[in-house]
C-alpha cells in the first residue's frame, strides 16, 4: 500500500484545491458551522444556504465532478477520496443525496428510460433528492417500514409518514423506500425503492427543528400520493437489496477533512489562550486530550486511504462502510467531547455570543455529534454488520 499520490493524483489535488479557494466565499470554512459527520449542523439542509449550494453544485457538475465515484466514471478511487477530502477541508456543499446515493444506484439498477430521465439534470447540479427512509416506528430497524405503495394501473399511490427527513422542505424529489408487498414472507421482501417529486399532491411537509436550534429536519406526510410506475428504481419488492449495495457508494464519505481542519483550529485555539499565565498548549491534561484525538484521527485517516486503494486493486469489502462509519461517528463524539473539555464553560457559549470561541462551532458540535453516531445506522448496527458480514459471527 502506497500513500504517496501519482502525478496524474497529485494534479488532480491541486485542480480541485485551486477550484475550492475561487469559488468558495471568503472565510467559508471559517463561517460554516458544519460539525465532521454530524446531521444537524450540515448548510446542504438550510434553507438560508439553498440557493448557494445549488449555485454550487452546477459548477462542480460542469467539471464533471458531481459524478465522481457513479458506475462508469473515469475517476480512481483515490481521485474520489481525494475530492471528498478536499471538499470537506474546506466544508464545501460537495453534493447531496441524489449525487452521492440517488444516481449510482438508478445507473446500476434503474431502466434505460428511467437513467435518461434523471442522471442528466442530477450531473449537471440541477436535481436534489432527500432520504425518506426514517419512519416514527422504523429507524435503524428499518426493514419495520410501513409506508404502502398500491399499485393502481399505472401508477402507484402512497400512503404512509416519514420523519427526520433532512432537507425534505428545500430538496426537490424523496429518494424514498415504501412497502408494496405487505404479505411477503420476510420482512425484508416485499420493499420498493422509488422517487417522489415533492410537488406531487398529498405532501404535507412539517418542520421539525434539531438540537442544534436548525431546521434540518421534518416529518412528512403521504396522503393518497399518486406516482408513475417509472419512477420505480429497478424491480419492484427489490428494494432492500438495492438498499445494501447503495451502502457501497457512501464507503469514501467520510469528512476526513473536516476532522483535520477543526482538529487544527482546535489546537490553534490551545496555543493562543491562555489560563493562569499560561497557554493551554502547555497543559499537561490538554496535550493528552489532543493528542489521543489526533491519534484516533491517524487511524481514521489510515483506512480511508486504505480502502480507496483497496478499491483501486478491487479488493474492497462490502464491511468497510460500515467500519469507516463507526470509526469516524465515534471521533466526532469524542473530538467534541475533547473540545468542550478543554474550553470549558467557553465551549458552552452559542455562535451568537461574542466570546464563543470558533463561532461557537465547539457549542454546536457537542449537540450535533450525537446525530453523527445515530444517523444512517447506529453504531450498534453497524458493530452487528461487522461481526456478521465481515468476521461470519452469529446473529445471536
Amino acid at each position: 500500500m502506497d500513500f504517496g499520490l501519482s502525478k496524474q493524483e497529485q494534479g488532480f489535488r491541486d485542480e480541485v484545491e485551486l477550484f475550492l479557494k475561487e469559488e468558495l466565499p471568503p472565510n467559508w470554512a471559517e463561517e460554516s458551522l458544519h460539525w465532521p459527520a454530524g446531521y444537524g449542523t450540515l448548510p446542504v439542509f438550510e434553507a438560508e444556504y439553498d440557493a448557494f449550494c445549488r449555485q454550487f453544485w452546477r459548477k462542480l457538475g460542469k467539471r464533471g465532478w458531481l459524478g465522481i465515484g457513479w458506475p462508469g466514471d473515469k475517476h480512481t478511487h483515490i481521485e474520489q477520496a481525494i475530492f471528498n477530502d478536499l471538499t470537506s477541508y474546506y466544508r464545501a456543499p460537495a453534493g447531496n443525496v441524489a449525487t452521492l446515493i440517488g444516481a449510482p444506484t438508478i445507473l446500476l439498477f434503474g431502466s434505460e428510460e428511467m437513467k435518461k430521465e434523471w442522471i442528466p439534470g442530477i450531473a449537471r447540479g440541477e436535481v436534489s433528492f432527500w432520504l425518506a427512509y426514517s419512519e416514527p416506528n422504523a429507524g435503524s430497524d428499518l426493514a419495520s417500514l410501513q409506508t404502502s405503495a398500491v399499485e393502481d394501473g399505472d401508477n402507484l399511490i402512497i400512503n404512509g409518514n416519514k420523519i427526520w427527513s433532512s432537507g425534505a422542505h428545500i430538496s426537490d424529489c424523496a429518494w424514498m423506500v415504501v412497502r408494496t408487498d405487505p404479505k411477503a414472507l420476510s420482512r425484508y421482501q416485499g420493499i420498493s425503492l422509488i422517487i417522489v417529486p415533492n410537488d406531487m399532491p398529498g405532501i404535507t411537509i412539517h418542520p421539525l427543528m434539531n438540537i442544534c436550534g436548525i431546521h434540518s429536519f421534518n416529518e412528512v406526510y403521504f396522503d393518497n400520493v399518486r406516482i408513475p410506475k417509472r419512477f420505480i428504481v429497478g424491480e419492484v419488492n427489490q428494494g432492500w437489496y438495492y438498499l445494501m449495495v447503495a451502502l457501497g457508494f457512501e464507503r469514501l464519505a467520510v469528512p476526513l477533512g473536516n476532522f483535520r481542519k477543526t482538529f487544527e483550529e482546535l489546537v490553534q485555539y490551545t496555543k493562543e489562550t491562555k489560563r493562569n499565565a499560561k497557554s493551554l498548549s502547555k497543559d499537561p491534561l490538554v496535550r493528552n486530550k489532543l493528542v489521543d484525538i489526533a491519534i484516533r484521527m491517524e487511524i481514521v485517516n489510515r483506512y480511508y486511504w486504505h480502502t480507496a486503494w483497496l478499491s483501486d486493486k478491487g479488493v474492497s469489502s462490502d464491511t468497510d462502510a460500515s467500519i469507516l462509519k463507526l470509526i469516524s461517528t465515534e471521533l466526532s463524539r469524542d473530538l467534541a467531547f475533547a473540545a468542550m473539555d478543554i474550553m470549558g464553560l467557553y465551549g458552552q457559549l452559542a455562535p451568537d455570543s461574542r466570546w464563543a470561541p470558533l463561532n461557537g462551532r465547539v457549542y454546536l458540535g457537542y449537540l450535533d455529534c450525537i446525530s453523527a453516531i445515530v444517523g444512517a445506522g447506529t453504531s450498534e448496527i453497524q458493530r452487528n454488520i461487522i461481526a456478521q458480514r465481515g468476521l461470519g459471527l452469529p446473529r445471536k
